[in-house]
């Protein structure tokens, strides 16, 4: 497939855009640059995957870093299906009315993740904004069986914000997974135009009640940079997450996975991707991780770790 027909097939996975202008796509500068997924392990994943029917989102949000994970067998699984209920312009997710729920899904991924051998494993979700309570339950369920099937395994969850639905996050929060992760995306000016479907304040107000029902569980937030953001308004981010006790933070450069998505405003420079880390650690995040090339589930595994032995460190002080 050319690289025009690529982009022309992954525009009509979103039908809302189409009557969006065509916004530029400028070359990648060589420091946001991966080689094409290859590898013998890597197309074991892949088949492992698909056998099962399971969606993931290193390859339905067009992740850069899936050929690495998944030579490493870390494929992040996706459930509630490949559709979602939101619009968001940064987004590479389908969008449209979802299937039903698939009851079977948390048992087959409790499978892989045991067929996997995974120490660790995040699953997230798309947005079922049709669903009563927002899709807590199978997160639940999801949780029940990974840990049927691989009690070793350790469980990292990234979630949508469940819209307010009435008990949702302490239903999810009360499954006990490790690491309890929702991603802010991007700073609040930029809502109205990024994540037109979300509120800045619920998102935040999510990961405080995590700790409210749950102090033991890690929480983690995630956000892109290039969107036209700043990094006093970065900064005020940063001091949100601390306010609602958020551990860990990631930050990674934003992506156009089309061109009618939101366009690129800035690259930022590996230099600067440090300053931020700085600037998070400074705030007294336990963990921080801040790279062009990094995601929410990026060396998630290794990054668990650290955090369990930086929160050891702080309860010794």
């Amino acid at each position: 497939m050319t690289f025009n027909a690529e982009l022309l097939d992954r525009a009509k996975r979103h039908p809302e855009k189409q009557k969006n202008p065509d916004r530029p796509m400028g070359r990648k500068p060589e420091w946001i640059r991966v080689k094409a997924p290859t590898g013998k392990v890597y197309g074991e994943t892949k088949n492992l995957v698909h056998g099962l029917k399971l969606n993931t989102v290193c390859e339905e949000a067009g992740c850069p870093n899936i050929g690495e994970c998944w030579e490493k067998k870390h494929a992040t699984m996706m459930i509630m299906g490949e559709i979602c209920t939101r619009a968001c312009s940064f987004c590479n997710i389908a969008t449209g009315k979802p299937n039903e729920l698939d009851k079977m899904e948390p048992l087959r991924v409790g499978v892989a993740v045991e067929k996997l051998g995974l120490k660790h494993v995040v699953i997230t979700s798309v947005d079922r904004d049709d669903l009563e309570d927002g899709g807590a339950e199978h997160f639940v369920k999801t949780i029940a069986a990974i840990r049927f099937k691989s009690p070793e395994t350790t469980i990292e969850i990234l979630t949508p914000d469940f819209k307010k639905k009435q008990g949702a996050v302490d239903e999810v929060a009360k499954a006990r997974p490790d690491v309890f992760n929702h991603n802010l995306e991007t700073v609040p000016r930029l809502y109205p135009t990024i994540r037109p479907g979300a509120r800045y304040f619920t998102s935040l107000r999510l990961l405080e009640r995590v700790k409210e029902v749950d102090p033991s569980i890690f929480t983690k937030s995630g956000i892109m940079v290039g969107l036209g953001e700043t990094k006093e308004e970065i900064g005020q981010l940063m001091d949100d997450l601390r306010e609602a006790d958020v551990d860990f933070i990631t930050i990674g450069q934003y992506l156009q996975p089309t061109p009618k998505h939101a366009a690129v405003e800035k690259f930022w420079i590996p230099e600067e991707f440090e300053q931020l880390e700085k600037m998070a650690r400074s705030k007294g995040f336990l963990m921080v991780s801040a790279s062009p090339l990094t995601r929410s589930s990026y060396h998630a595994g290794d990054d668990f770790e650290r955090l369990r032995k930086a929160r050891a460190e702080k309860l010794k002080a």
